[in-house]
C-alpha cells in the first residue's frame, strides 16, 4: 500500500456554513414542492443527512449507489448502479445529492437516469465543486458549495479505498 499524507483543505465549519447557505437556496426555490432528496452512496451520505437537516421544508430521502473508482484515486470512467432507487417520481422534483463533482461522468449518468423515470424535475446539488481545466465538458450543478483545488481529497464522506471518510474536515492526499 502507497504511504501518503493528509493536509486539511477545508474546516468543518466552512462545511457547515456552505451547507446552511445551500439549504435557504433550497428552502426558497422548493417552497410548497414535494422534494426527494437521492444521495449517491457511500461518499454523499454525510452532506445528504447534515444537508436535509438544515432544509427547512418537508422532504423524503431515498439513495443510489453507483461505482466509479472501486479502491483506486482515479475514475475508471466507466459508471455502474448498484442500487436503485424504489419509488414511482413522477409526483417528484428530484434533488440528486452528491459529494463532489469531480469528472462529471457519475453526475450525468444520473440526471440522465434520473430523467428516464419522468420526475416533476431532476436537478443536482454538490458539495464540492472541482476546479478543472476542462470544465466546459463537465455537468453544471445545479446548487454547489464549495469550489476546491484540482485534488485528490478525502474525508467529510469522500474516501481512498473505504478509509477516511469519518474525517469531519477535508483533506488533501499526497501521495509519497
Amino acid at each position: 500500500m502507497k504511504e501518503h499524507e493528509l493536509k486539511i483543505l477545508v474546516s468543518r465549519e466552512e462545511i457547515a456554513k456552505a451547507i446552511n447557505s445551500l439549504a435557504k437556496k433550497i428552502d426558497s426555490d422548493y417552497l410548497g414542492k414535494k422534494i426527494l432528496l437521492v444521495g449517491v452512496l457511500k461518499g454523499a451520505a454525510f452532506f445528504l443527512v447534515d444537508l436535509a437537516r438544515s432544509i427547512s421544508l418537508p422532504l423524503e430521502i431515498d439513495f443510489v449507489e453507483v461505482s466509479s473508482y472501486g479502491n483506486k484515486a482515479e475514475s475508471s470512467g466507466k459508471i455502474k448502479l448498484i442500487k436503485d432507487i424504489r419509488k414511482d417520481l413522477s409526483d417528484y422534483h428530484v434533488l440528486i445529492v452528491e459529494d463532489i463533482l469531480d469528472s462529471g461522468l457519475t453526475l450525468q449518468y444520473l440526471i440522465d437516469f434520473f430523467k428516464q423515470k419522468k420526475p416533476l424535475s431532476v436537478k443536482s446539488v454538490v458539495l464540492f465543486y472541482k476546479m478543472k481545466n476542462n470544465d466546459c465538458k463537465r455537468p453544471n450543478a445545479d446548487y454547489f458549495g464549495l469550489k476546491i483545488p484540482d485534488y485528490f481529497v478525502v474525508g467529510y464522506g469522500l474516501d481512498y479505498a473505504e478509509k477516511y471518510r469519518n474525517l469531519k474536515d477535508l483533506y488533501v492526499v499526497s501521495f509519497v
